[in-house]
């Protein structure tokens, strides 16, 4: 088979090279935190810690090969092999469908505990989680084989050298017989399926806190805000990359038929809802700050032991300060305990945090 000249994308990969260095900072930093605060002080003791725990370690993967789409959009050339192409390509949708699927997870747990907390209890055993996502790391496991098969470089060429590429440049018969039944199994079972169930848990939860007395305001707040934020993700984040993906699956495999012009549009579109699509490694987190206590308390706590340790560093070595230049005793400035701002006393002594339902 002849290869074909290359396309320009360098507007595309600047794009991708921006976007791609904001997520990885923010994904790195955000999630490596996380996932800290989980294991050193939660310890991972309830049903929707576990959740949220492997929903970090499914951001932090994709995360961790973003250097190589950097150095590729950098370049304009793909130097690491077809492995790590495959590996990178599936990475994303392990982390895309996966965050679907853990975020369902986290819905449905609510659902359970607010609409039928005495039917389904017995499921809401931490074993029962652990099970869960076993059987969703699974699943997106075995969904990455194939996608792995289809996702390999290409080669192109740019005067008389032949250049590596890799995310792109797929043809229209690999789109018809091999990505575009991927695309409507993925989007059926890790798209469509949890957003489905997000909305009607969501729902369901609404309905029931209205009904309810304002006794339990501040638990229903912390609901309220987990079920909106996992809203505002999907909305953000996978929706419009999923509605484009599909749209676009339907032209390439003929399905639809659209002037070249369309199908281009719809490619750009595409290219930047990828990027909406990696932004939820970044926006995760925000789920373990806003809405669950456990976390939000441990991160505050962790902050004043910071506040703590470099005021009384400070206090410290003025008191050493004062004693070099006076050399008299009895004018020697002394400071009391409670001139010093007292440490948080959980964090200080290394004792575990206490994490909530929520």
């Amino acid at each position: 088979m002849a290869i074909q000249l290359c396309k320009d994308y360098s507007a595309n990969h600047r794009l991708h090279l921006v976007g791609y260095s904001l997520i990885f900072v923010a994904g790195i930093v955000l999630n490596v935190a996380a996932l800290w605060i989980f294991l050193r002080y939660l310890r991972l003791k309830t049903v929707v810690s576990i959740y949220m725990f492997n929903l970090a370690v499914s951001d932090l993967l994709f995360t961790l090969s973003l250097p190589l789409r950097l150095y590729y959009y950098s370049n304009q050339r793909w130097l690491f092999g077809n492995f790590l192409c495959q590996v990178s390509g599936s990475l994303f949708q392990i982390n895309m469908y996966g965050s679907c699927l853990f975020l369902m997870c986290i819905n449905l747990d609510r659902y359970v505990a607010i609409v039928h907390p005495l039917r389904w209890r017995h499921l809401r055993r931490p074993k029962v989680a652990r099970l869960l996502c076993l059987v969703v790391w699974v699943l997106i496991l075995m969904g990455s084989v194939p996608v792995a098969g289809v996702h390999k470089s290409s080669s192109c060429l740019t005067g008389n050298q032949t250049t590596d590429l890799c995310f792109e440049s797929f043809s229209n018969d690999l789109w018809k017989n091999g990505i575009f039944p991927l695309v409507v199994l993925a989007e059926v079972l890790g798209f469509l399926l949890p957003l489905m169930t997000v909305i009607y848990c969501s729902f369901r939860i609404f309905l029931k806190l209205c009904r309810v007395s304002q006794t339990n305001s501040l638990r229903q707040q912390k609901t309220i805000r987990l079920l909106v934020v996992n809203l505002v993700i999907f909305v953000i984040c996978f929706v419009p990359y999923n509605t484009t993906l599909a749209v676009y699956g339907l032209i390439k495999a003929n399905v639809i038929q659209a002037e070249l012009s369309t199908q281009t549009l719809v490619r750009q579109v595409l290219i930047v809802t990828v990027l909406l699509a990696s932004m939820n490694c970044a926006l995760d987190p925000l789920i373990y700050y806003f809405s669950t206590e456990g976390f939000h308390n441990t991160f505050k706590k962790l902050q004043r032991r910071q506040a703590w340790d470099r005021t009384g560093k400070t206090q410290t070595g003025e008191v050493h300060s004062t004693s070099k230049t006076k050399w008299i005793p009895s004018q020697r400035t002394v400071y009391s305990n409670r001139d010093l701002p007292s440490p948080p006393t959980k964090i200080f002594l290394n004792s575990p945090i206490e994490d909530s339902e929520i």
